[in-house]
């Protein structure tokens, strides 16, 4: 009966802050800085999943999963916890993990790199994050874009995840893993001052039961703080927290911080830390079973008889979703998420990711400058999107108007080679070109479902995709960059795999390791 009340409460006093700022979840015309010196959730309408915060004198840092795609883990960088810009993926090479990562087997989607704990202590910055499958990892850089030191494993077992870790004052550190295999239990562990090593012997259950997940350790006065989500059938997830005075427990002081806040898609798992302006925020994520993933938002923290209240504070002293605030801080740079690429650096630009680690041999920015160079082979599965290695991809936004247009050069195909601008989570879409028997034809594909178009005879082609807050694309062509005409379905993004949908660029052979197409510019408007 209690979590019946709750959960109630939760929705109708959520909904009324819900509809003074926004039309609902998902149909928001505005977001983020709104110039006037207050903000609008969500801050980022992307899918930046699995949060964490902290801040570094001046700036701010925050870590998101990236599950098979690489370079792993992006690192974002703000000023002021509302304007984001990427400053880098951290962790280049998937394969340290394991072979499943690599373009060679490609089995690890809804897996790879999940939730992680970022630190920073004597002058240098840690990163410690879980895979389900192959156990916990950790890297350290003295400078947050990098370079950032190979990794090293800390624990080769299957059945663990969402780390996080801790320097205690007298310089010991620990390690807290939750084994959600065996019920969800989460153990604090002595970890070595260099952070690179864990005493499993040392091993102390401190938490357990309930899907509680998501550990997060702080330190405010005099007191620990365990920070966690915990879910229950048909109420939600909703933020918990456990206290103590000690870093190594007992936590036997325990309580509920929020609201599932049901009708904003449970705001949940991220990061509390202290803002410039001596108050202090949570940078969450929130979103499940939706085509744009698990967003950002950021969310006023407020102390209550030494427990930090996440959002508006009730009566009943628990904390409920807003969609409003102040800005923690006025900076004049507004930073902002690079999408658009015209590929004239040496290196990839940071919102690109791989579909897996690519064959690295197989892609270039340097034989052709100014333009991105992708070679085509043969996937793991004839036809498969999915199985096709080298598809470069970034996260889609969840706005008003999204227009994505691409200029290829294709008079380096050759016969079986497909390639064009995609959609994909656990469905799949693409408008595209393939090549048989020395002619070009246009090609629209969800996911086996295969339509053939026209014969295409120029040399350049542009493709273009365009969706709204609803997620419904339409594709588009042309061959002269100025005249766009519709081809296949309409497209509604979907959720799968854990991830909201990625648009991408891909290319392969059915027939052979053969041929190439040249990519000029990638425009995100």
């Amino acid at each position: 009966m209690k979590y019946l009340f709750l959960f109630v409460f939760c929705f109708c006093c959520s909904s009324a802050a819900l509809m003074g700022q926004q039309a609902g979840w998902g149909n928001w015309k505005i977001w983020g800085d709104q110039g006037n010196g207050m903000y609008v959730n969500p801050v980022i309408p992307s899918d930046y999943s699995d949060i964490d915060c902290i801040r570094v004198g001046e700036d701010y840092y925050a870590i998101s999963s990236t599950f098979q795609f690489s370079p792993g883990m992006t690192l974002l960088h703000s000023k002021d916890l509302v304007n984001w810009e990427i400053c880098c993926n951290i962790v280049e090479d998937l394969t340290q993990i394991g072979d499943a990562l690599n373009w060679t087997v490609m089995d690890r989607y809804a897996r790879g790199i999940w939730a992680g704990t970022l630190r920073h202590h004597n002058g240098r910055f840690y990163l410690y994050f879980g895979t389900p499958d192959e156990g916990f990892f950790m890297t350290s850089s003295v400078r947050p874009e990098g370079p950032w030191e190979p990794l090293t494993p800390l624990m080769r077992e299957a059945g663990w995840d969402d780390c996080t870790v801790m320097w205690d004052e007298d310089g010991k550190a620990y390690f807290v893993g939750t084994h959600f295999a065996d019920g969800y239990k989460t153990y604090l562990f002595e970890m070595s001052p260099d952070g690179k090593s864990i005493d499993r012997e040392s091993a102390v259950l401190i938490n357990e039961g309930n899907g509680r997940e998501a550990s997060k350790l702080i330190k405010a006065g005099e007191w620990y703080y365990l920070v966690f989500s915990e879910y229950k059938p048909g109420i939600g997830r909703y933020v918990m927290a456990k206290r103590s005075r000690k870093l190594v427990g007992p936590y036997k002081e325990e309580k509920q911080l929020a609201l599932p806040s049901c009708e904003a898609m449970e705001p949940n798992q991220g990061g509390i830390v202290e803002g410039k302006d001596g108050n202090w925020y949570f940078l969450t994520h929130h979103g499940s079973g939706d085509w744009s993933g698990r967003i950002v938002s950021l969310l006023p923290v407020t102390w209550v008889e030494g427990w930090p209240i996440i959002g508006e504070v009730l009566p009943q002293q628990i904390g409920t979703m807003v969609w409003s605030g102040k800005m923690p801080y006025e900076y004049e740079e507004k930073l902002t998420l690079k999408r658009s690429d015209d590929f004239d650096e040496a290196r990839l630009a940071p919102q690109w990711q791989w579909n897996y680690q690519p064959r690295k041999d197989f892609f270039s920015l340097s034989e052709r400058l100014g333009w991105l160079r992708l070679k085509a082979y043969r996937p793991l599965e004839t036809n498969n999107l999915m199985k096709a290695g080298n598809t470069l991809t970034q996260r889609t936004f969840r706005k008003e108007t999204n227009e994505v247009t691409i200029r290829l050069d294709i008079s380096e195909m050759v016969d079986g080679q497909k390639n064009g601008l995609c959609h994909f989570s656990s469905e799949h879409s693409a408008i595209g070109i393939v090549k048989e028997k020395g002619v070009c034809y246009l090609e629209y594909r969800k996911n086996g479902k295969i339509t053939k178009g026209n014969p295409i005879h120029s040399r350049y082609v542009w493709f273009s995709s365009q969706w709204g807050l609803d997620g419904k694309s339409r594709y588009y062509y042309s061959v002269d960059g100025d005249n766009f005409i519709p081809f296949g379905e309409d497209y509604q993004l979907v959720w799968g795999n854990y991830r909201g949908d990625r648009i991408g660029i891909y290319c392969f052979n059915d027939e052979s390791d053969g041929g190439a197409v040249d990519v000029d510019y990638f425009h995100y408007r």
